[in-house]
């Protein structure tokens, strides 16, 4: 199925500058799009790749409409980046090859999980019993949804994911570790995607909740009775641990860490490889990182922050001696 430019802006908005019925062969960046290809402007700092691109029609805001070349082919609007976005998943409905079954023969449902009518459940995934899948939910291959826990509708989850493993929960008795039973199970709202072999456990009395929107990359682990709000997104190998609260519309940096029962409010941004260590009430962005450095200036810098508390008590008690020095 061809996508022309007017088929696009009927069903995208925007406004058009160029040629109707010029089709759209592919998508590409700025610098290697080629004539027949569509691409977008996002950042001013990548206008002058606007100038040298061979792309046939680039996605621009008004700002840069005067620099799209004469010849080429532009679609104007307010926010280039949601555009393309919104172009890229027009464009896969466009190139969809034939569907494979939907639910894989090589997958396992039990009797008594659900799975509604639209869903997918692709090859080698396990639903367990007592699970729900949702409509227009997507399992790809080798995920496994376990017992007792749901997902809403219109999520994916990717390669690999596992729902509903036990947390880890033991109680130490006489230097040995005895098992504390995952009571609970693992909520996903609505419009939920899971990256590759991210987990995420079931709680130990309450549930794991997992509310609408949220996105999650690949590898991350999720503890048990973990919260996370509405709309927040966490890039790569983050881990939280058991029963942290996330807000809703948060983000979290590839490799960060959040420990556990600490509480993050709404739009609190956390930095890649940070270690969040304590409650953050307020929303913004918060770092938590020891800049790189050649390794013996690390080891200076890290030998004269261990001293960092000694310092203060001799820096309070001077003060004090110079205080008392004045009142004589």
């Amino acid at each position: 199925m061809s996508l022309t430019l007017a088929a696009l802006v009927d069903r995208l908005g925007g406004r058009l500058l160029g040629d109707p019925d010029w089709v759209v062969a592919g998508l590409a960046p700025l610098q290697s799009a080629g004539p027949q290809q569509i691409s977008f402007l996002s950042h001013p700092k990548y206008q002058n790749q606007l100038a040298a691109s061979q792309a046939g029609c680039v996605i621009v805001a008004p700002a840069f409409e005067a620099m799209v070349s004469q010849g080429r082919s532009a679609i104007v609007t307010d926010d280039p980046y949601l555009y393309f976005a919104r172009l890229t998943r027009l464009w896969k409905l466009t190139q969809q090859t034939v569907k494979g079954p939907r639910l894989h023969p090589t997958s396992v449902i039990d009797p008594d999980a659900w799975v509604a009518e639209d869903a997918v459940v692709g090859p080698l995934c396990v639903v367990e019993r007592g699970a729900r899948v949702g409509s227009g939910s997507v399992l790809k291959s080798r995920v496994t949804l376990s017992e007792g826990c749901s997902v809403g509708e219109r999520c994916i989850l990717h390669s690999g994911v596992v729902v509903g493993a036990d947390g880890f929960g033991f109680a130490l008795h006489q230097g040995q570790w005895e098992k504390i039973e995952q009571l609970g199970a693992v909520r996903i709202g609505n419009d939920v995607e899971i990256g590759a072999n991210t987990c995420i456990d079931r709680g130990a009395l309450d549930d794991t909740v997992i509310e609408n929107g949220v996105k999650l990359d690949n590898l991350i682990q999720i503890g048990h009775n973990v919260h996370i709000g509405a709309h927040t997104a966490m890039a790569g190998c983050v881990g939280v641990a058991g029963s942290a609260r996330i807000g809703a519309h948060c983000t979290v940096g590839g490799g960060a860490v959040v420990l556990g029962h600490l509480t993050l409010a709404d739009h609190v941004h956390i930095s890649a490889a940070s270690v969040v260590t304590r409650s953050i009430l307020q929303p913004g962005q918060y770092t938590g990182m020891f800049p790189l450095d050649t390794n013996s200036s690390w080891e200076k810098n890290a030998a004269s922050l261990k001293q960092l508390s000694r310092l203060r008590d001799r820096i309070k008690a001077l003060e004090t001696d110079i205080q008392n020095n004045k009142e004589l």
